[in-house]
């Protein structure tokens, strides 16, 4: 019977054994033999219980015996098998029917032998006269659209109706479902008022399938007109109907409207379950509403429903993101007690965010929680730890882990080796970060733009210009596409190094390669001329900015002011902050402490600096403690002893200062031992802003 059986895909017939595998009495059942074949470990053993039943007195061929081996060879994809099994079948006038061919069907679309499973009809009429139904029709329909073959939906349709098979409303929701797969949605109304002429009418599926296709287009409004003729046409709303509308509500970030619709339903008998307060909770964490979402998860744990893996991941993510790490562990903890397994994902997202705020101690207590639990780190583990390694400084550290992360057996990607190069290079540790070039260029790992960039910038932040245009000419003979913020860097390196003849040419070399020049590229060129002393390239630039209709920004300001109150260009640098205020671009902290500074070195009347202190301390900017200083002795200087008591007032009031701080310092003023005032102030600004520089 079965000497046709490919040897490479289940043992030939002289190897069978002669004995059956498992024990069967003399006078089976062929319910005792089906058992046995299903308690087989694979399809060898399978055949061998097979055959040595099939040579036994006491076999009688049966159906569901001869579609248990057809299933089993199906599992390894033997479709010769299979096929001789049907013939052996026929020989023994054991007759397959549409079941039969259903399982040929399913194993074929699984190994997207997709024409393969539409001629199994073929074989099933012309070959073993078994005329496919309705069952196979939809059988084959449904594979096709999940494998995402809608081309062959069609034809398969036509084909049913030529052979005049009549289609039901399992039928019409199938092609339905293609429709909406395929973007559609809108053809599948039209197939609604079809269903008609063959006597048929819409259920529940066909109106949620018609809404689901909606909701994935981001049409939710169509969407709830179609509930409304849903229950115009009085087809009750099923479960799988309401969670379709929460999920779409919560998609649009209608989450005030999802549980209006849930408690409206609650009142008339619904009962949320846990796709549906998984919803909930996702759509609620996602609006922010952290702790409702975190209530109603509380909800349904006490509803006794189980949390879907997502909902877990997403509050762990959110709680680690909003600082509420200690939550996040615990949500962690209530994961495992309910025995929903945590994934890689699971932990992964809290080493990482835990990574982020550089709390290292913690991560690495979870990656080992995570070994411990038989769960292997992956690269985006490695990744995370690296890179909190690195932003803690501990690179020492974060290159054995690049190196035990290589023991281990897991590859570094592009992120790993870009992580420690760009650490490296802050750290203004370049030969390090040459070696691990290196490594990455040795491991096969191909070196992309961020790489290149990340060099670039770290040379120039170093002060190593030359090696940086280096680096900047190899992408180009490697064939990586130097991006806009190459450019930049090397541009920001060589005016920094005050090349500005250089900075400009690259700019235009850039215009030349099809990038246009951003704001970041013309401040670093209006900084470049105003350092070398020529604020005159740096107007121009600033009036070209204006007429490409780019922002002009602070930023951009503020370098040309600097310099033009170094040259005691006083006039021209006042313009430019009124020019600035004018356009609706506000000055910053830097703007103001630099015009301050600027008018108090001599660079107007007095009268002029303390009019301008009013303004400043009017927008809330607090003087440098040394402009101040000048300020002050200035007003001393010309017994402007009342005006400088005035000046002190107004910064005392901008609540910076306690009402300690306030009246110590108005007894020294009111003794006149400004000095001791001043000294006072500056203390109390430098408390507030230990590191600030202006």
């Amino acid at each position: 019977m079965l000497t046709s059986i490919s040897a490479s895909t289940s043992p030939s017939l002289s190897t069978l054994s002669p004995s059956p595998p498992h024990k069967l009495p003399p006078d089976f059942t062929p319910k005792q033999l089906l058992d046995a074949i299903r308690q087989q470990n694979d399809e060898t053993a399978a055949l061998n219980l097979f055959y040595w039943a099939s040579i036994h007195p006491n076999f009688k061929p049966a159906l569901p015996i001869y579609e248990e081996i057809i299933r089993n060879l199906g599992h390894v994809g033997s479709f010769d098998s299979m096929e001789q099994i049907l013939e052996d079948m026929r020989v023994s006038n054991c007759w397959p029917t549409e079941g039969t061919f259903k399982i040929f069907i399913e194993n074929y679309a699984k190994r997207d032998l997709y024409d393969e499973a539409i001629g199994v009809l073929d074989t099933m009429e012309q070959v073993f006269q078994v005329k496919p139904g309705r069952f196979s029709y939809n059988f084959l329909l449904n594979v096709l659209v999940d494998g995402k073959k809608f081309n062959l939906v069609e034809s398969v349709c036509s084909m049913m109706f030529t052979r005049g098979v009549k289609p039901d409303v399992s039928t019409f929701n199938i092609v339905i479902k293609a429709v909406c797969k395929s973007h559609q949605t809108r053809s599948a109304i039209s197939m609604i008022e079809d269903m008609s002429n063959y006597g048929l009418a819409p259920d529940d599926i066909t109106y949620t399938t018609i809404m689901k296709g909606y909701i994935e287009e981001g049409n939710l409004e169509t969407a709830l007109r179609i509930k409304e003729e849903m229950i115009a046409a009085q087809c009750p709303l099923s479960k799988l109907t309401v969670d379709v509308l929460i999920r779409g509500y919560c998609k649009e970030g209608r989450i005030e409207e999802a549980l209006n619709f849930a408690e409206e339903l609650w009142v008339e008998g619904f009962r949320p379950d846990q796709f549906t307060f998984n919803c909930l909770v996702l759509g609620l964490w996602k609006s922010g509403h952290v702790k409702q979402a975190l209530e109603l998860f509380d909800l349904m744990l006490q509803e006794g429903f189980d949390p879907h893996i997502l909902t877990y991941n997403t509050l762990i993510s959110g709680l680690c993101k909003s600082g509420q790490v200690d939550e996040a562990v615990e949500v962690l903890n209530n994961m495992i007690s309910r025995d929903c397994s945590p994934d890689t994902v699971t932990y992964n997202t809290l080493i990482s965010n835990l990574c982020k705020e550089k709390q290292m101690e913690q991560a690495i207590e979870i990656a080992c929680i995570m070994t411990d639990k038989g769960i292997l780190p992956d690269v985006r583990t490695f990744n995370s730890l690296i890179r909190g390694l690195c932003l803690t400084k501990n690179h020492d550290l974060a290159i054995d882990l690049f190196h035990g992360m290589k023991n281990y057996g897991c590859q570094p990607n592009d992120y790993t080796y870009n992580i420690l190069i760009n650490s490296l290079c802050s750290s203004g540790k370049i030969d390090r970060a040459l070696g691990i070039l290196k490594d990455m260029e040795s491991s096969g790992c191909a070196r992309d733009v961020v790489t290149y960039t990340t060099l670039i910038a770290g040379f120039c932040r170093n002060k190593k210009i030359e090696q940086a245009e280096e680096i900047f000419y190899q992408m180009n003979l490697q064939g990586v596409p130097r991006d806009k913020v190459a450019y930049n860097c090397l541009i920001d390196g060589l005016c920094m190094s005050k090349r500005m003849e250089k900075a400009a040419e690259l700019m235009d070399q850039m215009i030349l390669a099809g990038l246009q020049p951003d704001g970041f590229t013309y401040g670093s060129l209006i900084k470049g001329w105003c350092n070398v002393g020529i604020p005159e390239n740096a107007s121009r630039l600033l009036r070209t900015i204006e007429t490409k209709g780019m922002a002009l920004t602070p930023q951009t300001y503020n370098p040309l002011i600097h310099t033009f109150f170094q040259l005691k260009r006083t006039k021209e640098a006042m313009r430019l902050f009124r020019e600035m205020e004018a356009k609706g671009t506000p000055p910053d902290a830097i703007s103001y402490r630099t015009v301050f500074r600027g008018l108090c070195s001599g660079g107007g009347p007095i009268g002029e600096a303390v009019d301008f202190l009013v303004e400043m301390t009017e927008k809330r900017f607090m003087p440098d403690s040394s402009s101040f200083y000048m300020l002050a002795d200035g007003l001393c200087c010309l017994s402007m002893e009342n005006t400088l008591v005035m000046v002190v007032e107004r910064i005392m009031k901008m609540d910076f200062f306690s009402e300690n701080e306030v009246s110590t310092i108005r007894a020294l003023m009111k003794i006149h031992r400004f000095q001791d005032a001043f000294a006072a102030i500056g203390r109390i600004s430098q408390r507030r802003n230990p590191k600030r520089r202006y």
